[in-house]
Protein backbone atom coordinates (compact mmCIF):
# COMPACT_ATOMS: atom_id res chain seq x y z
CA UNK A 1 0.00 0.00 0.00
CA UNK A 2 1.29 3.61 -1.03
CA UNK A 3 1.56 6.08 1.68
CA UNK A 4 0.85 9.83 0.75
CA UNK A 5 1.84 12.51 3.23
CA UNK A 6 -1.40 13.64 2.92
CA UNK A 7 -2.88 10.40 4.94
CA UNK A 8 -4.09 10.54 8.76
CA UNK A 9 -4.55 8.74 11.57
CA UNK A 10 -8.31 7.19 12.20
CA UNK A 11 -8.58 6.45 16.14
CA UNK A 12 -12.40 5.36 17.35
CA UNK A 13 -13.59 5.01 20.56
CA UNK A 14 -16.10 3.35 22.22
CA UNK A 15 -18.33 3.67 25.79
CA UNK A 16 -15.99 2.21 27.85
CA UNK A 17 -14.03 3.75 30.84
CA UNK A 18 -11.46 1.09 30.86
CA UNK A 19 -8.33 2.95 29.80
CA UNK A 20 -10.38 5.79 28.65
CA UNK A 21 -7.57 8.20 29.99
CA UNK A 22 -4.91 6.95 28.76
CA UNK A 23 -6.01 6.58 25.38
CA UNK A 24 -6.98 10.28 25.41
CA UNK A 25 -3.74 11.28 26.53
CA UNK A 26 -1.82 9.15 23.95
CA UNK A 27 -4.52 10.52 21.28
CA UNK A 28 -3.20 13.90 22.64
CA UNK A 29 0.19 13.52 21.45
CA UNK A 30 -0.72 12.66 18.01
CA UNK A 31 -1.10 14.96 15.06
CA UNK A 32 -2.98 14.13 12.01
CA UNK A 33 -5.68 12.13 13.82
CA UNK A 34 -9.33 12.10 13.14
CA UNK A 35 -11.41 11.06 15.71
CA UNK A 36 -14.57 8.99 16.03
CA UNK A 37 -16.88 8.48 18.34
CA UNK A 38 -19.65 6.22 18.93
CA UNK A 39 -23.21 7.28 20.49
CA UNK A 40 -21.74 5.66 23.87
CA UNK A 41 -17.99 7.12 23.44
CA UNK A 42 -19.64 10.68 23.23
CA UNK A 43 -21.91 9.98 26.11
CA UNK A 44 -19.23 8.21 28.67
CA UNK A 45 -16.35 11.12 28.03
CA UNK A 46 -18.55 13.38 29.42
CA UNK A 47 -20.01 11.36 32.02
CA UNK A 48 -16.07 11.02 32.90
CA UNK A 49 -15.32 14.77 32.79
CA UNK A 50 -12.82 14.22 29.74
CA UNK A 51 -14.99 16.30 26.78
CA UNK A 52 -12.78 19.68 27.51
CA UNK A 53 -9.23 17.41 27.18
CA UNK A 54 -10.92 16.19 23.98
CA UNK A 55 -11.87 19.39 22.67
CA UNK A 56 -8.14 20.93 23.34
CA UNK A 57 -6.75 18.44 21.00
CA UNK A 58 -7.99 20.12 17.85
CA UNK A 59 -8.49 16.96 16.10
CA UNK A 60 -11.20 16.48 14.07
CA UNK A 61 -14.05 14.88 15.57
CA UNK A 62 -16.84 12.35 14.09
CA UNK A 63 -20.25 11.28 16.27
CA UNK A 64 -22.34 8.16 15.23
CA UNK A 65 -25.09 10.54 14.03
CA UNK A 66 -26.23 9.14 10.41
CA UNK A 67 -27.75 5.65 9.68
CA UNK A 68 -25.56 5.41 6.84
CA UNK A 69 -21.75 6.46 8.68
CA UNK A 70 -21.51 8.72 6.31
CA UNK A 71 -17.85 9.06 7.20
CA UNK A 72 -16.30 5.66 6.38
CA UNK A 73 -16.80 6.93 3.00
CA UNK A 74 -13.57 8.77 3.99
CA UNK A 75 -11.73 4.92 3.43
CA UNK A 76 -12.22 4.61 0.19
CA UNK A 77 -11.01 8.24 -0.53
CA UNK A 78 -7.33 6.78 1.25
CA UNK A 79 -7.53 9.40 3.54
CA UNK A 80 -6.24 7.02 5.99
CA UNK A 81 -3.60 4.90 6.74
CA UNK A 82 -4.27 3.43 9.83
CA UNK A 83 -7.50 3.07 11.87
CA UNK A 84 -7.09 2.70 15.65
CA UNK A 85 -9.95 1.52 18.01
CA UNK A 86 -9.39 2.03 21.78
CA UNK A 87 -10.79 1.40 23.91
CA UNK A 88 -13.16 -0.87 22.18
CA UNK A 89 -16.17 -2.59 24.48
CA UNK A 90 -16.76 -6.40 24.11
CA UNK A 91 -20.29 -5.42 22.44
CA UNK A 92 -17.87 -3.83 19.61
CA UNK A 93 -15.78 -6.61 19.62
CA UNK A 94 -18.43 -9.44 19.59
CA UNK A 95 -19.99 -7.07 16.72
CA UNK A 96 -16.71 -7.11 14.73
CA UNK A 97 -15.65 -10.44 15.26
CA UNK A 98 -18.88 -11.77 13.95
CA UNK A 99 -18.99 -9.40 11.13
CA UNK A 100 -21.64 -6.93 12.11
CA UNK A 101 -21.73 -3.11 10.50
CA UNK A 102 -24.22 -1.74 12.14
CA UNK A 103 -22.82 1.22 14.09
CA UNK A 104 -20.21 4.09 13.21
CA UNK A 105 -17.23 2.33 14.82
CA UNK A 106 -17.89 -1.25 13.51
CA UNK A 107 -18.75 0.27 9.77
CA UNK A 108 -15.21 2.04 10.18
CA UNK A 109 -13.24 -1.86 10.96
CA UNK A 110 -15.48 -2.98 8.13
CA UNK A 111 -14.42 -0.46 5.88
CA UNK A 112 -10.77 -0.44 7.31
CA UNK A 113 -10.54 -4.24 6.18
CA UNK A 114 -12.46 -3.39 2.81
CA UNK A 115 -9.55 -1.31 1.74
CA UNK A 116 -7.21 -2.94 3.53
CA UNK A 117 -6.09 -0.68 5.95
CA UNK A 118 -4.20 -1.95 9.17
CA UNK A 119 -6.78 -1.94 12.30
CA UNK A 120 -5.08 -1.79 15.76
CA UNK A 121 -7.49 -2.97 18.42
CA UNK A 122 -7.06 -2.34 22.14
CA UNK A 123 -10.24 -4.24 23.76
CA UNK A 124 -11.50 -3.77 27.34
CA UNK A 125 -11.76 -7.33 28.04
CA UNK A 126 -8.31 -8.78 27.71
CA UNK A 127 -7.26 -11.78 29.66
CA UNK A 128 -6.42 -11.09 33.26
CA UNK A 129 -2.92 -12.07 34.82
CA UNK A 130 -2.88 -15.44 35.12
CA UNK A 131 -2.72 -14.95 39.34
CA UNK A 132 -5.26 -12.29 39.36
CA UNK A 133 -8.78 -13.39 38.07
CA UNK A 134 -10.28 -9.90 37.04
CA UNK A 135 -8.88 -6.91 35.31
CA UNK A 136 -8.56 -3.08 36.94
CA UNK A 137 -10.52 -0.20 35.48
CA UNK A 138 -11.77 2.95 36.06
CA UNK A 139 -15.08 4.01 36.24
CA UNK A 140 -16.85 7.28 36.45
CA UNK A 141 -15.43 9.89 39.40
CA UNK A 142 -12.13 7.72 39.09
CA UNK A 143 -13.26 4.72 41.34
CA UNK A 144 -11.40 1.55 40.44
CA UNK A 145 -13.82 -1.47 39.15
CA UNK A 146 -13.37 -5.10 39.23
CA UNK A 147 -13.99 -6.23 35.88
CA UNK A 148 -13.84 -10.35 35.35
CA UNK A 149 -14.30 -10.77 31.70
CA UNK A 150 -16.36 -13.32 30.51
CA UNK A 151 -15.36 -16.53 28.43
CA UNK A 152 -17.45 -15.29 25.61
CA UNK A 153 -15.68 -11.55 25.83
CA UNK A 154 -12.27 -13.45 25.66
CA UNK A 155 -13.30 -15.98 22.52
CA UNK A 156 -14.57 -12.91 20.80
CA UNK A 157 -11.34 -10.81 20.66
CA UNK A 158 -8.99 -14.41 20.16
CA UNK A 159 -11.90 -14.64 16.88
CA UNK A 160 -10.91 -10.95 15.94
CA UNK A 161 -7.53 -11.94 16.13
CA UNK A 162 -7.08 -13.82 13.69
CA UNK A 163 -9.10 -11.46 11.27
CA UNK A 164 -6.68 -9.79 8.25
CA UNK A 165 -4.85 -6.09 8.81
CA UNK A 166 -5.88 -6.39 12.79
CA UNK A 167 -3.64 -6.35 15.60
CA UNK A 168 -5.40 -6.66 19.04
CA UNK A 169 -3.06 -5.08 21.56
CA UNK A 170 -3.35 -7.00 25.22
CA UNK A 171 -2.74 -4.51 26.93
CA UNK A 172 -2.05 -0.37 27.01
CA UNK A 173 1.79 -0.53 26.50
CA UNK A 174 1.18 -2.77 23.87
CA UNK A 175 -1.32 -0.44 22.03
CA UNK A 176 1.28 2.39 22.81
CA UNK A 177 4.03 0.27 21.19
CA UNK A 178 1.67 -1.04 18.02
CA UNK A 179 0.67 2.55 17.53
CA UNK A 180 4.32 3.81 17.43
CA UNK A 181 5.87 1.31 15.30
CA UNK A 182 2.60 1.98 13.05
CA UNK A 183 3.29 5.69 12.62
CA UNK A 184 7.13 4.53 12.14
CA UNK A 185 6.19 2.37 9.09
CA UNK A 186 3.88 4.91 7.62
CA UNK A 187 6.81 7.84 7.90
CA UNK A 188 9.40 5.33 6.75
CA UNK A 189 7.17 5.15 3.53
CA UNK A 190 6.64 9.14 3.22
CA UNK A 191 10.10 9.18 3.05
CA UNK A 192 11.40 6.64 0.51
Amino acid sequence: MSISNQQRLAWAITGSGHYLRESLALLARLQNVDVYLSKAAAEIIKQYGFQMQLDAMGHKVYQDKTASSVPVGLFYEGVYHTLVISPATSNTIAKMAYGFSDSLVTNLYAQAGKTRVPSIIFACDTAPEPDIPFIESEAPRENIVQVYPRKIDLENVEKLATFEHTKIAESFSILCEAVSMRLAEVHAGRCA
